[in-house]
């Protein structure tokens, strides 16, 4: 695996996940109580056994960046690498920012151009599956293709909500609809789930299959292709052409994967981890997820009812308090008799008693963490926020599924309390 590049792409605005990406870019936002995004991907890679990996970042990357340069280090004799390739001007390039996925690969090529790389791993950084990276290296030199395309069964009520591919029976892909609108445009892409059946997947009446955004090229076909085009983007422009000029593979793939693009998304895919028998495993002996070590107590539980929960290191849960399907981030305060359900609390960079003033915490105000009495429900309590004491946090029966109410913004019918928000004492969440 020496021979494999792979480039991570850190996504653009994340405007569908604000506020969560207000001041951090979609790969840095926190998941499962004490990884990131980014883990997702570069844990992957390095399960398979590649270890040169590019970050490509654009938006609010300081965090991310941090969190890489803390987490990835190599030992200097394996020649192995996380290395970040923020946007920047050149004397190439005069305009500093990308243009899209294939524009921010092509200002970089001359790292992709590097003695010994034959193939270069195209990723998203912003979704979450566990995927063995050489059974995709496999089907390509298999098939002695140019291009290979990842893609996950769907049944046909999901397909317009991706790109769709045809294929022949070799498994050569022949045509692409992106998000197909109407019966007769996913007819024209939709394949019969006895030839998923046949090629090894179950698929349970699946028709479609849906373009996962993960891209292995050849090297020189990339760099003659990104080089010879203006494309901006992998997924609309640069893969529907290769289609037409080379041999383009699909490679089939059925764990659990989720792309989280959406609140909602983000908030089922971190909930879902919560059930023991959800098809994505956090334990997972031969394929661990890397994160930040960060040396913490372990988690301090006074009398507290917990059910079905997960709890990262650090935190403190305090006498009478109630947590139910819940997932509770790094050093995070659950005050006395608070009740936290259906809900992800991301909790804390720092612990209060050493930096609560320094961090612009107001004197007298609410504690850092969930105060005692207070009541959660249905939430993403992001990092840092002050929730008083028996202030309730919930769903009520008229609330817009897009709205802001106090320091608390509703998206797609989840609410989130902002990173660094305060609630007041005795706060209720009402029109």
């Amino acid at each position: 695996m020496k021979n494999v590049m792979t480039i991570v792409l850190g996504g653009g605005q994340g405007t569908r996940l604000n506020p969560l990406t207000k001041y951090r870019s979609k790969p840095a936002v926190p998941l499962g109580g004490k990884y990131r995004l980014i883990d997702i991907p570069i844990s992957n890679c390095l399960n398979s056994g590649l270890n040169r990996i590019y970050l490509l970042t654009q938006f609010n990357s300081v965090s991310l960046h941090r969190h890489i340069r803390q987490t990835y280090s190599f030992d200097t004799f394996d020649g192995g690498f996380v290395e970040i390739l923020a946007a920047q001007q050149t004397l190439q390039w005069k305009v500093d920012w990308y243009q899209g996925t294939a524009d921010a690969v092509r200002k970089n090529l001359r790292y992709i151009e590097q003695p010994g790389i034959d193939y270069v791993l195209i990723l998203s950084g912003d979704q979450l599956y566990r995927m063995d990276y050489r059974e995709m290296l496999k089907t390509h030199q298999d098939a002695k293709a140019d291009a290979t395309i990842s893609t996950v069964p769907v049944f046909a009520n999901q397909a317009y909500a991706f790109g769709i591919l045809q294929f022949d029976d070799s498994g050569r892909v022949i045509g692409f609809k992106e998000k197909p609108k109407t019966e007769e445009e996913l007819n024209e892409v939709r394949t019969t789930p006895e030839w998923i059946d046949d090629h090894g997947l179950d698929s349970r009446g699946r028709d479609c299959l849906a373009n996962m955004g993960i891209y292995l090229f050849n090297r020189d076909m990339l760099v003659d292709l990104l080089k010879t085009t203006d494309y901006q983007d992998f997924g609309k422009e640069v893969f529907p052409s290769s289609i037409q000029t080379h041999r383009v593979q699909v490679h089939l793939f059925d764990g659990y994967w989720e792309d989280i693009g959406t609140i909602r998304s983000f908030f089922d895919a971190n909930l879902g981890l919560v059930d023991p028998k959800h098809p994505f495993r956090l334990i997972e002996k031969d394929a661990p997820i890397y994160t930040r070590a960060r040396y913490l107590p372990p988690t301090r539980i006074e009398g507290a009812n917990i059910r079905r929960s997960l709890i990262a290191d650090g935190c403190l849960i305090e006498e009478g308090a109630e947590i139910e399907n819940c997932v509770i981030g790094l050093r995070c305060r659950i005050g006395k008799n608070a009740k936290v359900r259906n809900s992800f609390v991301m909790g804390a960079d720092f612990y209060q008693e050493d930096d609560y003033y320094l961090a612009g915490a107001p004197v007298g105000g609410p504690e850092l963490g969930v105060g005692p009495g207070a009541v959660i429900d249905g939430a993403i309590i992001d990092k840092n926020c002050q929730i008083g004491k028996n202030a309730r946090i919930q769903p009520f029966e008229s609330m817009e599924s897009d709205t802001t109410i106090g320091n608390v913004t509703v998206r797609d019918g989840i609410i989130v309390v902002p990173k660094d928000a305060t609630i007041p004492d005795d706060w209720q969440m009402t029109p």
